[in-house]
């Protein structure tokens, strides 16, 4: 079973937008862990830490069926990820070029892999709410979710 190509889409638009977002007086870091990150914070909040750490598992458990470097990678006690900094090169590139960023593809299934899972237990309207809470400065509509609609 292959990531739906609307949810690579999105993982790959969030990426891209934490390689923009990023501060250069800030530590270099990946951009698959800070929208990891933020999709935890977002979700923990919203559901719990439990909630959030089944999701990320279930997902890491998906992904790593198309990117078999993720099998160094472990979902912690908190929901944070180890391991994860091993595939997912560093991004050095500048700022103009961010949209045709390929941050990783093992990152980009990761993250589709828990954004595909968001979109089934919670639905569009909660999904877009949570990315819109943790990426408030970026257009998000349910045309990024496969449906077509404007929200």
């Amino acid at each position: 079973m292959t990531t739906p190509p609307t949810m690579r889409d999105l993982a790959h638009r969030l990426l891209a937008f934490e390689v923009v977002a990023g501060k250069t007086s800030e530590p270099v870091e990946f951009a698959t862990l800070r929208v990891y990150e933020k999709l935890r914070q977002s979700l923990s909040a919203f559901a719990g830490v439990a909630a959030f750490e089944s999701l990320a598992f279930r997902a890491l458990t998906q992904a790593k069926s198309e990117a078999p470097s993720l099998w160094a990678v472990q979902v912690a006690e908190g929901g944070s990820l180890q391991g994860l900094g091993e595939f997912d090169p560093e991004i050095d590139m500048d700022k103009d070029r961010a949209a045709e960023c390929a941050a990783g593809e093992d990152g980009i299934i990761l993250i589709a892999r828990l954004l595909g899972l968001l979109l089934i237990f919670l639905g569009e309207a909660l999904t877009l709410s949570l990315l819109c809470s943790a990426w408030p400065g970026a257009a998000f509509d349910d045309r990024s979710l496969g449906n077509g609609r404007e929200v």
